[in-house]
């Protein structure tokens, strides 16, 4: 079994390589607690809904430019990843945080900010804002990771089309998005092992009758 495991590691470590300007953060869903008035337009990520695609505002410097979002209908103590994933002629750099309902009602500056900085998007599902409820508000910050001799480029760069992915877990391990990719690789090593056996112990059979029919010749 080393063989074909070592072969789906080094499978999977191309893989990731591939893998290019994502930024994420792994969390756990929370407790259910008490809700939170949202603004109208704010957009969710749900397991049901699961990615939005948007174009966010970037900042020339300092923290970035802001925008929130809803994780909504989370299950309590299962793991997620959150990514954002853009392109690579764009380069930007993202900081990303995660605030439970209530540390955003406990602060009046970080309500303003949600209030100011909702993204648009597909909101989740109406609820009574008063029931308890399991989610989390993301907050994102975005500056551009550039330098350009265009002064109006610099001052003003134009906004980011990126993927936000909400990816849960299965059992815990891997994230429910790569389980297809995983099954797929392993058909690879599996397949792969065996033909490589095959392949190795032709080329010696082929070397080792070699030298014998050399001395019949002389």
């Amino acid at each position: 079994m080393g063989g074909p495991l070592l072969l789906l590691l080094l499978l999977l470590g191309a893989a990731s390589g591939a893998v290019a300007n994502v930024e994420k953060v792994i969390f756990t869903g929370p407790a259910a607690g008490a809700g939170l008035v949202l603004p109208d337009r704010l957009g969710a990520l749900t397991p049901a809904a699961p990615v939005l695609r948007t174009n966010l505002s970037r900042a020339a410097d300092g923290p970035g430019a802001e925008a929130w979002l809803l994780l909504g209908d989370l299950d309590e103590g299962r793991r997620y990843e959150l990514r954002v994933c853009w392109a690579a002629i764009e380069p930007t750099s993202f900081s990303l945080q995660l605030h439970d309902p209530s540390s955003i009602a406990a602060t009046p500056a970080l309500a303003r900010l949600l209030a100011a900085h909702a993204l648009p998007g597909p909101p989740a599902r109406r609820r009574d804002a008063t029931a308890p409820a399991r989610q989390l508000l993301l907050r994102i910050r975005a500056t551009a990771d550039y330098f350009a001799d265009d002064a109006r480029l610099m001052a003003r760069p134009p906004p980011v089309l990126v993927d936000l992915v909400l990816d849960p877990f299965l059992a815990g391990l891997v994230p429910r998005s790569l389980a297809p990719t995983l099954a797929y690789l392993a058909l690879v090593a599996l397949v792969a092992w065996p033909l490589a056996r095959w392949l190795v112990a032709g080329l010696r059979s082929a070397a080792g009758s070699a030298p014998g029919r050399a001395e019949k010749r002389d």
